[in-house]
């Protein structure tokens, strides 16, 4: 089953340069924060390590981020005592949401970082798009990024190995994806993620994880956001693209 337990304690190495730092997370969202009063209530319900949740507490919004991996908690809590940010966070999958929240609790739900595959198959991402629009109050925004899985699944069953190294925390390390791309759309897939650390005495220090995942089209999302009350008003889905996000506003 996914956890992100092995991969929670090395996850800075798959955030890009460009988004490490929490004040520069929350500005990629900048098109839709400007939207929302400074105090708004967020839910950040996959929140990784917690780089766009502490973001966005640095900004004066009220913050719930919850993660259904406990090493992915624990490092946002890291996170945001290091930045002195106040975040609430919770362990809880995004089927268990509505048992700890009231319906129209929040301003905006964020759902990024390549989540959404995770659910299982079309039913599993349904329930999880379910619980997170009852939580949106009327008017409230999802903002959901996804690979483009169409893209992916194009170029089969691969290794992809990164052509530099990355370093964080004043260590290199090269990233690895391994993806095993079943036959159909509504089978099971696999990631697995690998990061190879170099110490300082030329040893390589490796951590890994098998990742299961449920590709989807993007025709496919779209309707199952209308399906659970959701509007898209923004998108920016174009095939050649690896990433897109979508803003959808609950009607």
């Amino acid at each position: 089953m996914t956890s992100y337990n092995e991969l929670g304690e090395v996850y800075e190495w798959l955030i890009s340069d460009a988004k490490l730092g929490p004040v520069e997370f929350a500005a990629s969202f900048d098109d839709v924060l400007g939207l929302l009063p400074s105090d708004a209530h967020v839910l950040d319900c996959s929140c990784g390590t917690g780089q766009l949740a502490v973001g966005l507490a640095g900004r004066g919004m009220e913050v719930v981020a919850t993660d259904a991996s406990d090493v992915m908690i624990r490092r946002a809590q890291e996170l945001a005592l290091e930045f002195e940010a106040r975040v609430r966070t919770l362990r809880a999958a995004w089927e268990e949401l509505p048992d700890h929240f009231d319906d129209g609790t929040f301003d905006v739900v964020f759902c990024v970082g390549n989540s959404l595959h995770h659910a299982e198959g079309a039913g599993g991402r349904l329930a999880a798009l379910d619980s997170m629009a009852r939580l949106l109050r009327r008017g409230g925004r999802l903002v959901l990024t996804s690979r483009t899985w169409e893209r992916v699944r194009a170029k089969g069953s691969r290794l992809d190995i990164g052509d530099r190294l990355v370093r964080r925390n004043g260590r290199d390390a090269v990233v690895i994806y391994r993806w095993e791309i079943a036959p159909g759309w509504e089978d099971e897939h696999h990631i697995e993620i690998a990061i190879a650390q170099l110490d300082g005495g030329g040893s390589v220090i490796v951590r890994s994880e098998l990742l299961s995942c449920w590709p989807y089209r993007y025709n496919e999302l779209a309707a199952e956001l209308r399906q659970v009350g959701l509007r898209a008003e923004m998108s920016t889905f174009n095939l050649e693209a690896e990433n897109y996000t979508v803003a959808a506003s609950k009607v």
